[in-house]
């Protein structure tokens, strides 16, 4: 009999619209594949992220994954703890789907036509620190849910927009809602963001052969290595206000043109001083790039996160 592979999800609309992707890749290479729902202590609370603590939508998932429930496990990439899980290999980076942030405001307003005073609704300090940081005097209100319950409280008035991933409205066809699309030189996305991340039992040599070479994305993966080892160089834990992208970019030496790592990225003080940098390195060496941007945000005060971000 055909080996059936189980692919483990979380049950939320956009978790299941990124798992439907993958199974469907996967079905077309003429894998038989099953989809298993997980839930997560993240999906069964309504408290800040902060509260409830790192890996709060991956660790159940991880342990379905590691005791043998689940073969697969698919997880929005930004939501990983910095840490390896020695149980799991990251077996595939599919591409990335667009990285920025979006912006869904009541009557079409972008966000410099918000007025003073608007009430803008997120749940990430990310992106909290970086829309005050652009001085337009909004009221950053912390909210939680899924994308439909935060849309919601547009639609009917509670809060003037929110700031969302591109990517996941873009996974559940609502770009239709979106008023604007911030430009990284406004918002840097979180680490990351807009990538998917696809692991199985590090043992399971079968069937990471057959993730990677399915569905891994050789440019992606670079991308996100640099962005991730930035994130873990800081220390700051993936919900803090830290936000980075990188890309694979042409580059001339010589007279020949050759592919590097564009990195850039932000940290937030708790004063919410704004620290940026960024470099330009070999997509050999991405995650030591990551390494020494975050070095140069340590030098300029994003030590402090360290001791204030759990």
């Amino acid at each position: 009999m055909k080996k059936v592979l189980r692919i483990g999800t979380r049950a939320s609309a956009l978790a299941m619209a990124q798992t439907g992707m993958i199974a469907d890749q996967l079905e077309r290479a003429g894998v038989d594949v099953q989809i298993i729902t997980v839930s997560t202590p993240g999906d069964r609370s309504s408290a800040p992220i902060a509260e409830i603590g790192v890996g709060v939508f991956v660790n159940a998932l991880r342990d379905a994954l590691a005791e043998g429930t689940v073969d697969v496990a698919v997880h929005s990439f930004k939501d990983l703890p910095t840490a390896p899980d020695s149980r799991l290999s990251l077996a595939a980076v599919p591409p990335r789907e667009d990285p920025r942030d979006a912006l869904v405001a009541r009557d079409g307003l972008t966000l410099g036509e918000l007025p003073p005073g608007s009430v803008v609704g997120t749940g990430s300090p990310r992106r909290a620190a970086q829309l005050e940081a652009l001085g337009l005097g909004l009221v950053i209100k912390p909210i939680r849910g899924n994308i439909d319950t935060r849309m919601r409280k547009v639609f009917d008035g509670e809060l003037d927009a929110v700031v969302l991933a591109r990517a996941g409205l873009a996974r559940i066809n609502r770009l239709d809602v979106i008023t604007e699309t911030l430009d990284p030189i406004q918002m840097l996305p979180a680490p990351a963001q807009g990538a998917l991340a696809i692991e199985c039992r590090v043992d399971d040599v079968d069937t990471e052969h057959l993730l990677q070479s399915t569905l891994d994305d050789a440019t992606t993966r670079i991308a996100v290595t640099a962005e991730r080892a930035f994130l873990a160089a800081l220390e700051a834990g993936c919900n803090a206000p830290v936000g980075a992208l990188a890309e694979v970019v042409e580059d001339f030496e010589g007279d020949a043109i050759v592919e590097r790592v564009s990195l850039r990225g932000v940290a937030a003080t708790p004063q919410n001083d704004m620290l940026r940098a960024s470099a330009l390195g070999e997509t050999t060496a991405a995650a030591q790039l990551g390494r020494d941007l975050a070095a140069e945000l340590l030098d300029l005060g994003a030590a402090a996160l360290r001791g204030s971000v759990q």
